[in-house]
């Protein structure tokens, strides 16, 4: 067993945790940046194929480094994954690759200690930037109850529509992920989408009207949907529990494929093993796919953590029952723009603040 000591240890090399490092780096702090993952940005090669961000190019930056390409293009996850890489390596961030840490403990005289396998981190402070929602699947419990001759995904593990049996596809959540999977599924077979509806983003993505209008949406984003507003804290408790609301995807758009739409849950399976509705309706199905979210598993902390309905209680990242515990890239962490990439850098600098002010040591104002 080897014991080194870090500064600060961040948790995760996506956005958020790297945008943290850059932000520690250029206060001249220490850091380590650690991920159970092969590489750089695999935290998004492993979502569906056509999976785009909601923001074009121009607003897709992070701190000190713009996003390359057309301004008005779209990128998708694999552009996504490689900025990631390209960052890393622009700013000399530390990161160290297939490195999980199994457990963490909080040392009552302050500080941490970090189990990584054989090997142990002591630091002063931990950033947990491990996904705006977590990255357990939550799949309801009627999934076992189901016929096993229906093909079950969750949104996670659906790739594209190569994977699903022949027959009707049945997708079940209607946020973002569930609109773009029925939507891309439904091109070439029957396809039914349930749920309640989460909201829609009224613009469509292709249009000059979007273009004018984007600038707009993003200060609402990032400046009036946040927690010091009364209608920034409907919107997160909305976002957090339900998901996010349509964007690209909308309901003309199922329609014209041929997707067939229900706002009503699956609540139960028939006798014979089909999903039901809660209004009774029985759907036969030959594949389902759990667009239902994802739950955070924070029990490898120790001591546990406060929560707050399933959310860890902080304040822009700030765990105050814990010094120095901080989240980063939370989902509204301070604004709807703390979940998309337009957002994280303010918070990645609002939570490398607190830690420099730890230690006393100066740092830029961050608004």
């Amino acid at each position: 067993m080897t014991t080194q000591h870090i500064e600060t240890l961040i948790i995760g090399a996506g956005q958020a945790g790297l945008a943290t490092a850059y932000h520690l780096r250029r206060a001249g702090r220490k850091c380590l940046v650690v991920d159970a993952n092969d590489r750089i940005g695999d935290n998004w090669r492993c979502h569906y194929d056509s999976l785009r961000l909601y923001s074009p190019v121009k607003y897709d930056g992070l701190p000190g480094m713009d996003f390359p390409g057309d301004p008005w293009h779209f990128p998708g996850k694999d552009e996504v994954a490689g900025f990631l890489e390209a960052y890393a390596v622009e700013h000399e961030l530390p990161v160290r690759l297939r490195t999980k840490v199994d457990r963490l403990l909080a040392c009552e005289g302050g500080g941490f200690t970090a189990h990584l396998g054989a090997d142990v981190l002591e630091c002063d402070n931990v950033v947990l930037a491990t996904g705006t929602f977590g990255r357990t699947p939550r799949v309801p419990e009627v999934a076992s109850r189901l016929d096993p001759r229906i093909r079950q995904l969750h949104s996670s593990a659906y790739k594209n529509p190569a994977q699903l049996q022949p027959g009707t596809t049945l997708v079940v959540g209607a946020s973002h992920s569930g609109y773009d999977i029925a939507f891309e599924v439904g091109a070439d077979r029957p396809t039914i989408l349930v749920g309640p509806d989460r909201g829609n983003i009224p613009l469509e993505w292709d249009t000059r009207k979007f273009k004018m209008a984007l600038p707009f949406v993003v200060f609402m984003w990032k400046h009036v949907l946040t927690r010091r507003t009364p209608i920034g804290r409907k919107e997160m408790g909305k976002v957090r529990h339900e998901g996010g609301p349509t964007t690209r995807v909308k309901a003309h758009h199922l329609a014209e494929r041929g997707v067939d739409r229900f706002e009503e849950k699956v609540t139960d399976a028939s006798a014979a093993g089909s999903p039901v509705l809660e209004d009774g309706r029985v759907l036969d199905v030959s594949n389902l796919i759990w667009a239902t979210g994802f739950r955070r598993d924070l029990t490898w902390i120790d001591p546990p953590l406060a929560m707050d309905d399933g959310w860890p209680v902080e304040y822009r990242g700030v765990v105050e029952s814990t010094p120095g515990l901080f989240f980063c890239g939370l989902s509204f962490q301070y604004a709807f723009g703390s979940m998309v990439l337009p957002g994280v850098g303010r918070d990645a600098a609002y939570v490398a603040k607190k830690i420099c002010a730890r230690s006393g040591v100066k740092t830029p104002a961050v608004v």
